[in-house]
């Protein structure tokens, strides 16, 4: 009973030095090599925001190699990227309520599936998988749309999400050779 008593204490011990102490500073070591960014959009009715972390390319193959072609990726680094809405919007001809999204991509060779999903989980990966599985729940999935990418001429350093206004606004998601963007409207 003694021995049971002690180890419980140790356990408890072990479990609080983990969310007080470790989670927070691997938390802020991963953020050293992936910054937080902010892309914010407040022009004609739109009130549009994404919070990403933003990984270098290092001279590493990106899109086919460490972000593979078919599978869902978080759009990122660290936590999941957050969409965030302040009225109805179409993205693909299709409706986005307001609210916060989780952003996830199905990244391809020639078109990307864009998932904006209900749900956000406190990191983008599943920590048993070592981080090739993605937390998404697809169950939660409010909309997916298909764009094409189109290559670029210049090698882009570092993931970006930005808006711009051409013609019409569009959210666009960049990084090594890749250009992908998204339209918007009210």
């Amino acid at each position: 009973m003694k021995y049971l008593k002690w180890g419980l204490i140790v356990l408890g011990l072990l479990t609080l030095l983990f969310f007080l102490v470790f989670r927070p500073y691997m938390r802020d070591q991963t953020k050293k090599h992936s910054p937080e960014k902010v892309a914010a959009f407040d022009q004609g009715g739109f009130d549009l925001t994404v919070k990403y972390s933003s990984p270098s390319k290092k001279g590493r193959k990106i899109f086919g190699g460490l972000v593979p072609y078919d599978q869902v990726w978080r759009t990122g680094a660290n936590e999941p990227t957050t969409f965030t809405t302040g009225s109805d919007i179409k993205i693909g001809g299709k409706t986005l309520p307001s609210g916060t999204y989780s952003l996830w991509t199905i990244p391809g060779i020639d078109n990307w599936t864009v998932i904006f999903n209900e749900d956000i989980p406190d990191w983008g990966v599943t920590l048993l998988s070592g981080g090739s599985e993605t937390a998404r729940i697809p169950e939660k999935d409010v909309l997916k749309v298909e764009i094409p990418s189109e290559e670029t001429k210049e090698t882009i350093e570092n993931f970006t999400i930005d808006f711009k206004v051409e013609q019409e606004l569009y959210m666009s998601i960049a990084w090594e050779k890749t250009n992908v963007e998204i339209p918007i409207k009210r």
